[in-house]
């Protein structure tokens, strides 16, 4: 069995699409969705955004089980304007499990291997972006992967972390992450962003523009990741 973690169901709605067998489940309190692509059985965790969340949930859905895999998954922001919106992203420290020995489909993909950072919260500026990547030597950021390789570690299971970049230096958030999503109640403050955005209408084409990104990335992930599934 192959477990796939996202943080949010924003992250893996196409990919769910591709399940079939679809169901929901319950694994030690924590929602879980279970499906198959293929001969591959998969299981689909939303560990939640943030070290907190993340570790209370993986720890609930890894407690007395034993997958094949683990794959990290979901967005990732660019520390520098050599990754694109929309490039798959490798993270290598993280990562045991060697892609160039998955199948052939996966080795045409354009895939960026480098660093990965799980950090505490959203970055936005791109002198913040610039100054972390200076200190750590990483090219992306997220924040779970850290503590979902840790996780993995200890239960001995063996990880992918395969992202999408959806904001970089040059095409950072449409508006300030403490407007677009709230990591206290792990939701989209929806009263927060029709307010910023009502008082500040210049904004809303680079709303629209980022929605259409993420868009277009979700599904450049999903389809990576229904071909990895196969082929692992």
């Amino acid at each position: 069995m192959i477990a796939v973690t996202f943080a949010l169901p924003a992250e893996s709605s196409e990919f769910l699409r591709q399940l079939n067998n679809r169901s929901r489940t319950d694994r030690n309190g924590i929602p879980t969705i279970r499906g198959t692509i293929g001969d591959r059985e998969i299981e689909v965790l939303h560990t939640g955004v943030g070290e907190k969340v993340c570790r209370h949930r993986l720890a609930k859905f890894l407690k007395d089980q034993r997958f094949d895999y683990l794959i990290s998954t979901g967005f990732a922001g660019a520390l520098n304007d050599e990754l694109q919106v929309g490039d798959l992203f490798l993270a290598k420290n993280f990562s045991t499990i060697d892609l160039s020995e998955a199948g052939s489909s996966i080795s045409t993909l354009r895939i960026r291997a480098a660093d990965l950072l799980s950090v505490p919260a959203m970055i936005h500026s791109s002198d913040e972006r610039s100054e972390i990547a200076r200190r750590s030597g990483a090219a992306a950021v997220d924040m779970e992967t850290e503590f979902i390789a840790r996780a993995c570690a200890e239960h001995g299971i063996a990880l992918l972390s395969l992202r999408v970049i959806t904001d970089t230096p040059r095409q950072p958030f449409p508006a300030p992450p403490k407007i677009l999503f709230d990591i206290e109640r792990q939701r989209v403050p929806a009263l927060t962003v029709a307010k910023f955005f009502l008082f500040r209408p210049n904004r809303v084409p680079r709303l629209v523009r980022f929605a259409k990104t993420i868009a277009r990335a979700r599904e450049t992930l999903a389809s990576a990741l229904g071909n990895l599934v196969r082929e692992l």
